[in-house]
């Protein structure tokens, strides 16, 4: 302990007298130097629109990020205010194994396209950010208030939407190679090439591979391999169309990382490097903690295609049909329950494992025209998907020889596929030194009935129909207004504000029908069925309220924003007592506000210096039920957000070398509804270097580069697995990464 105290001590020391250092040498020059620095949070709008209301990290932004921004969309953002992004692994390739929240809102309750293509899926709902090599996109934007209609947004909007950009063929030859090897047997590979465009049809190629690996910082087991694959092609169709074709192909296997639960969490440092057992001992009641008994396995592959039709000047035609599916096999281990106190005659459950496979696929068009006039735009669009879902799980027990199969813990066969539908219109103008927009978007979604079924608990564990399993097809169907406004006061100062309403469709459906098999005989007994609980699903709502300003003058530039949020109908637990039960119903209100704060200082050519703080407070409208008592919660701070936020570092250019510290402090948070589980602030340090190389056999650039993440190596939690209404005890821990080293090799022809 004496020698990481001294580590630390001469760290900060280092790092203290070099930031001196570089802001006495700026305050020399600022007289004398234009400044013209980096820029790496730009606003954002959609093309057919006047008024900013997203940010964009520019590739500047994602390359400060670090490793872990080449393969996690939301890693790339982590830089952003409003933004909370903690994960279990600080490589990027720890999937479904992270916690992201937006003013307060879990990211699954988002949005993520692809040039307008969905991404999501189910259990868990919502994107999947571990799908890309982001050295493949040249942007990637996130409005966190009103969301453009024209962005499809799969299962809802309440919690953000993302919109990457690919990086299509440019039209000249490239080769791009990078090589990164680090802490943890961390090595990841990536490769792009781009073709000359045919000399006589015009098209151009690229395509790319990526290999990554790392093994856990705890515990045994890996992350990875995984293997990514991309081909993009660009096709003019004469002087007034072109095509565009992408394919994504994502390949990862992973072994998971044991989270803590509250009482280990108290007692962090003695925990720290808990994880899932190495070897199996025989036990069944400690083996359901095996290492190999706790994994997952994830194939993805996305087809996008873009016609572009120029009608004339003012009028252009776009059509983007895609395919999406998805192949995943989750492998966990179930702990042993005791019998129910009250219940008679109920036994003691064993320990086992699940497998919970997700077999899904995504069919649909996205059809759009926009029309310029003079100083107007007006975008008129339809977006339909077709859905097929299979989301099961599995049940094993567990033996000396290895897990034997028990039998489906969820097994229901859909009737037909699930679809959406949904038109939008927007209209955007300018006069003068005002600009504004208005949109409408109907979204109309059409869940197909299932057909449920029970398995013997006897081998060979036949199915059988079970009628009370069934569910009705379901309709639902929301109107999505959004508006905004801008106004330039100078050249230097410029004001926004903007509405907008955002939603999420039924999720959770597993947790409803474990409850109801787990009870089914008592459910039986007063008449109700499945379709019953699931009557009360309905939409999640937001109305979402921003107002901001732009300020630049010289060297700074200030853009504080301010929300406001009313958000209903949010999923919580309820207590029924015809059954003596409590499950979930979308009955929840709660009061999000706050500030976002970004703030750019360009000190010198050479120095660039930001911080980017954030207020939010996300309060519970009401006391919540359980067991047929009410909860305190109202008031209440909603689980894993904190209030405080702030997020800044400086970035450092003396000729070929860049020397960029950042630093996050993370606030307190609670980890229930009832804000008895508070979770201590957290300070994390990272260190990005790198040293621009003499070029080498004609390359445009050759770099090297070293990040040192959580410099100081700080115990802290990372994410928090809970849902918004969880009660005292009940979420899960994630230990955030140690100190670690990654070292790149990059170079471009």
């Amino acid at each position: 302990m004496r020698a990481k105290r001294y580590r630390k001590s001469a760290l900060l020391g280092l790092t203290a007298a070099a930031l001196a250092g570089q802001a006495a040498a700026a305050e020399t020059e600022m007289a004398e130097v234009l400044v013209t620095g980096d820029k790496l949070i730009t606003p954002s709008m959609q093309a057919s629109e006047t008024v900013y209301t997203g940010s964009e990290i520019t590739p500047k932004g994602i390359e400060m990020q670090g490793a872990k921004a080449s393969t996690s969309v939301y890693s790339a953002l982590d830089m952003l205010p409003g933004i909370n992004v903690e994960s279990a692994d600080s490589t990027g390739l720890a999937a479904e194994m992270s916690s992201v929240r937006v003013r307060g809102v879990r990211s699954s309750m988002g949005a993520m396209t692809v040039e307008g293509m969905p991404n999501h899926g189910g259990n868990p709902i919502g994107p999947r950010d571990y799908l890309y090599d982001m050295e493949n996109m040249r942007g990637i934007s996130i409005y966190k208030g009103a969301i453009p209609g024209d962005i499809g947004t799969g299962v809802g909007s309440r919690g953000g939407a993302v919109e990457l950009r690919p990086d299509w063929p440019n039209g000249d030859f490239g080769l791009r190679f990078k090589q990164s090897l680090g802490s943890n047997s961390y090595t990841r590979s990536y490769v792009r090439l781009d073709s000359c465009p045919a000399a006589e049809t015009g098209t151009a190629v690229s395509g790319s591979y990526s290999f990554s690996q790392a093994d856990k910082w705890r515990g045994e087991g890996e992350l990875g391999p995984r293997n990514n694959a991309n081909l993009s092609l660009t096709q003019p169709l004469g002087e007034k169309a072109d095509v565009k074709l992408w394919y994504n192909h994502n390949d990862l296997e992973q072994h998971l990382y044991r989270p803590l639960n509250w009482k280990e969490a108290q007692s962090l440092s003695a925990n720290y490097e808990k994880d899932f057992n190495a070897a199996l001992t025989g036990d069944a009641d400690k083996d359901f903690e095996y290492y190999d008994y706790n994994r997952g396995e994830y194939q993805n592959d996305d087809l996008l295609a873009i016609l572009t039709v120029r009608a004339s000047d003012a009028l252009r035609l776009t059509f983007k049909p895609y395919h999406t599916k998805e192949d995943a096999e989750i492998t966990q281990g179930i702990a042993p329950k005791p019998a129910p106190a009250l219940t008679p005659d109920a036994v003691a459950t064993p320990a086992s494992a699940q497998k919970r496979l997700r077999d899904i696929k995504h069919t649909g068009l996205v059809a759009e025209a926009m029309l310029e006039h003079d100083s107007m735009k007006g975008t008129l669009g339809y977006h339909i998907e077709s859905s097929d879902s299979s989301i099961l799980t599995q049940n094993y027990a567990l033996t000396g020889s290895g897990l034997a199969y028990r039998g489906y813990g969820r097994m229901t066969v859909s009737d037909d596929d699930s679809y959406v539908n949904s038109p939008y219109v927007k209209l955007a103008g300018a006069r003068g030194d005002f600009d504004w927009q208005a949109g409408l978007k109907y979204f109309h979604y059409t869940e197909a009935g299932s057909k449920g079924y029970i398995s013997d608990k006897t081998a060979p564990y036949a199915l059988k129909r079970a009628p009370d399993i069934d569910q009705e097809e379901k309709t639902l169907d929301i109107w999505l207004p959004t508006a905004a406004a801008a106004w330039r006061f100078s050249s230097e100062l410029e004001g926004r504000a903007s509405y907008g309403k955002t939603f999420i469709r039924p999720y959770s459906y597993l947790p409803l029908h474990n409850i109801y098999n787990q009870n089914r005989a008592v459910f039986q007994a007063q008449g109700i069925g499945l379709q019953d609980l699931f009557a009360g699903y309905d939409f999640e709502q937001a109305d979402i309220f921003d107002l901001g300003f732009r300020w630049t003058a010289g060297m700074f530039e200030i853009a504080p924003t301010f929300f406001y949020g009313k958000h209903k109908n949010l999923l919580t637990t309820i207590y029924d007592p015809r059954v003596d039960l409590n499950y979930q119903q979308n009955v929840g209100k709660a009061t999000g506000y706050g500030l976002d704060l970004e703030v750019n200082a360009y000190v010198s050519s050479s120095l660039t210096a930001f911080v980017n703080p954030t207020w939010t407070s996300m309060t519970y409208d009401e006391d919540l039920s359980y067991a047929g008592k009410l909860r305190p919660t109202e008031g209440n701070q909603v689980v894993d957000t904190p209030e405080l936020m702030v997020k800044t570092g400086l970035i450092w250019n003396w000729r070929q070398f860049e020397v960029a510290p950042m630093l996050r402090w993370l606030g307190e948070r609670y980890a229930d509804s009832e804000n008895q589980n508070e979770v201590d602030s957290a300070f994390v340090a990272d260190l990005r270097m790198s040293y621009l190389l003499p070029p080498l056999l004609q390359s445009k650039e050759m770099k090297l580069s070293l990040e040192l993440n959580n410099l100081f190596d700080e115990e802290y939690i990372s994410a928090i697995s809970a849902s918004d209404d969880s009660r005292n005890g009940q979420a899960s821990f994630y230990q955030g990464a140690p100190f670690s080293a990654m070292l790149t090799f990059s170079v471009r022809y």
